[in-house]
């Protein structure tokens, strides 16, 4: 059996990984990854002249240096930048997102619905007010909840919302009080937190391939994935029959699996998540041409989102992703959710009589961790023992917790710094 010694052993060739070896101060690392290709769910097909991605993945940068430090690495690639436009599918009208500062938009007595919902919230406080669930109905009332916020996170995370802890979804959830809802009637104001974002025309992958420039093709091992780690020894083993021995493990796959592959007890039930089945379309002809993704919350309709490619790109035949949330391990016939996606966007407007160029399918589990006391709870516990091993588990599935790619690359980028700082 084959032996090797690295300081750092980097698990996962996605954004969080690559980013943690371009920040470290020390070529003495290897990243290990699965699958025979870089990039993790930032992966991105090229077909039929369309270029798709797993899921939609738009930055959003809040770090002007992180960005520059991407484009200073991709000098081939045209980027555009967009200033979102999004809406809402509800009963044949289309509301500007977020949904709650957006009600006058809505009919008349909907309308009037959810603002007395809105303002009488108070005189009935929901049963779970630690839950998800509990958290929209007591900030936003019944109507605004039932009519949009619920469904289609429940479409979304694939689970009953009183499930999932207030605060799962973070900075990210657009919160608005009664003075911005009734702001906004007047004059909109609409932002939020990927009110403008940024894309590469080779599509998302690309700045996965700008962090994989700095990483010798030496240190990347592809399509070998980790079947066994000992903690005490400080050992990894591959499923190729490798063995590496490391100082310190760096992991980006998600914390079960990690937890699994180190032998350290948990409770599986803690750790849950949905998975997104996710369709790729591409049409002979534009659809709409004012929106870049539009949210679905009908519980008549099979996808929860749609995004337009070409209205991001602005190219001149219709390029839509598709995300169907589901319960973990869920079987699905795909050509049948094809039709039924066909089916469902015809029903909406999106399609008439376009005809389908070429289609992809993916399905992304885990996809959206569900965020609960337990699991947060259980985290910070593993995870400390974990880190006493020198074992640290990061990004968006290694930290069990709802963040954009750069959040990953910041996380890696802290974690890197406080290594290079050592003596």
């Amino acid at each position: 059996m084959d032996e090797l010694s690295t300081r750092y052993l980097i698990v996962g060739a996605g954004m969080t990984g690559l980013a943690f070896a371009n920040f470290i101060d020390d070529d003495r690392f290897l990243i290990v990854e699965r699958d025979d290709s870089i990039g993790g769910w930032c992966k991105t097909v090229h077909r039929s002249g369309f270029v798709w991605d797993y899921s939609g993945h738009f930055f959003h940068f809040k770090h002007p240096d992180i960005e520059a430090y991407l484009r200073e690495r991709m000098p081939d690639q045209t980027i555009v930048t967009v200033e979102k436009r999004s809406h809402i599918y509800l009963d044949g009208h289309r509301v500007d997102f977020p949904f709650q500062k957006n009600i006058h938009q809505l009919p008349r007595e909907l309308f009037i619905d959810c603002l007395y919902d809105l303002f009488f919230r108070d005189e009935e406080p929901p049963a779970d007010p630690d839950s998800f669930h509990g958290m929209l109905i007591e900030k936003f009332g019944r109507s605004i909840s039932e009519l949009f916020l619920i469904p289609y996170n429940e479409k979304l995370y694939a689970c009953d919302l009183s499930q999932l802890d207030r605060h799962a979804m973070g900075r990210f959830f657009p919160h608005a009080d009664l003075r911005d809802i009734l702001r906004n009637m007047k004059h909109p104001d609409n932002r939020s937190y990927n009110s403008t974002f940024t894309y590469p025309l080779g599509g998302a992958i690309e700045y996965v391939n700008a962090l994989a420039r700095e990483v010798p093709d030496d240190a990347l091992r592809l399509g070998d994935a980790l079947v066994n780690v000992d903690p005490r020894a400080h050992r990894a083993t591959l499923a190729s029959g490798e063995v590496i021995h490391y100082e310190h493990l760096i992991s980006s796959a998600p914390f079960d699996n990690l937890l699994q592959l180190t032998g350290l007890s948990y409770d599986p039930e803690v750790f849950t998540a949905n998975q997104v089945l996710v369709f790729n379309l591409g049409f002979d002809r534009k659809g709409p041409d004012d929106v870049h993704w539009i949210y679905y919350p009908g519980r008549d309709l099979s996808f929860y989102r749609v995004g337009f490619y070409d209205n991001i790109m602005g190219t001149d035949r219709m390029s839509l992703y598709v995300e169907i949330g589901q319960p973990a391990g869920a079987s699905t016939d795909t050509e049948a959710a094809l039709r039924r996606v066909l089916a469902d966007l015809r029903a909406v407007g999106v399609v008439d009589d376009h005809q389908l160029v070429d289609h992809h399918s993916v399905v992304l589990n885990p996809a959206y961790v569900h965020i609960t006391s337990d699991s947060q709870a259980a985290f910070q516990d593993l995870s400390h023992t974990l880190r006493c091993a020198n074992i640290h588990s990061i990004g968006r599935y290694g930290g069990w917790t709802y963040c954009s790619i750069e959040d990953n690359i910041v996380e890696a980028r802290a974690l890197a710094a406080r290594f290079n700082s050592l003596p």
